[in-house]
C-alpha cells in the first residue's frame, strides 16, 4: 500500500470521521459518535487557523492528521457551531447524563495553560494500514506546514498510561516529554513538543 498526503477537504469528513472511530473506539469523542464526530472536523476545516491533511490511498483515506497554529479549536468551533455540536451530541448526553459537563467543559474552557506551539490535535490511521509509514508522513507533513506558517514548534498531548507504542511513536519523529498531567477524570496525559 503506498499512500499520498494532500489537504483534507469537506468530501473527506465522513471518512475521517470513520477512521477516526477506528482508530479510537474507547475515547471521549468516540462515544459521542459519528454525527458529533463529522460536525468535529467540519468545524476544524471551517476555521482559518487549522491545518488538516488526509493519507490517500488511491481512492480510500487510510489516515489522517488534523490541529490548528492557536489553542482553543474547540473553543472557537462551539461559539460559531454550538446549535449543531447540541444536535449532534444529543443522543450520546441523553444515554448518559454525566457526561454533559464533560463535553462542556472541552468544548468550552478556556485553552488550559500549555507549551506555546502549535497544536496537533488528532492523528490516526486506520488499523488496516499501520505499518505503511501514513503516520509518519502524516505528522512530517503537519510540522512542515505549521513551520511554513509561522509557528516554532508543534505540541500534542497522547494518553501516558497503556499508550506505549503511540508513546514511542512520537519520540521517534523527535517530539520530546515537556509535561505531565492529569485530566479531572484521572487520565495520566504526556504533552509532547517538537521545536521547529
Amino acid at each position: 500500500m503506498s499512500v499520498t498526503i494532500r489537504p483534507m477537504q469537506s468530501g473527506d469528513v465522513n471518512t475521517v470521521a470513520a477512521v477516526h472511530l477506528a482508530a479510537f473506539p474507547g475515547f471521549f469523542l468516540s462515544f459521542l459518535g459519528p454525527r458529533f464526530l463529522r460536525e468535529v472536523y467540519r468545524a476544524m476545516l471551517a476555521d482559518p487557523e487549522t491545518i488538516a491533511f488526509v493519507a490517500a490511498d488511491g481512492e480510500s483515506i487510510a489516515g489522517f492528521v488534523a490541529g490548528s497554529m492557536s489553542a482553543g479549536l474547540y473553543r472557537r468551533a462551539a461559539r460559531r457551531r454550538w446549535l449543531r455540536f447540541a444536535f449532534a451530541s444529543l443522543g450520546a448526553v441523553l444515554r448518559r447524563p454525566w457526561i454533559a459537563p464533560r463535553l462542556l467543559r472541552a468544548l468550552y474552557a478556556p485553552p488550559a495553560p500549555a507549551t506555546e506551539g502549535a497544536p496537533l490535535i488528532a492523528l490516526a490511521v486506520d488499523p488496516r494500514a499501520q505499518g505503511t509509514g501514513a503516520g509518519k508522513l502524516l505528522t512530517s507533513t503537519f510540522v512542515g506546514e505549521a513551520r511554513r506558517r509561522g509557528a516554532r514548534a508543534v505540541v500534542l498531548t497522547t494518553d501516558r498510561d497503556g499508550n506505549d507504542a503511540v508513546n514511542a511513536f512520537y519520540r521517534a519523529q523527535g517530539f520530546a516529554l515537556a509535561h505531565e498531567k492529569v485530566t479531572p477524570e484521572g487520565r495520566a496525559i504526556n504533552e509532547y513538543i517538537l521545536y521547529i
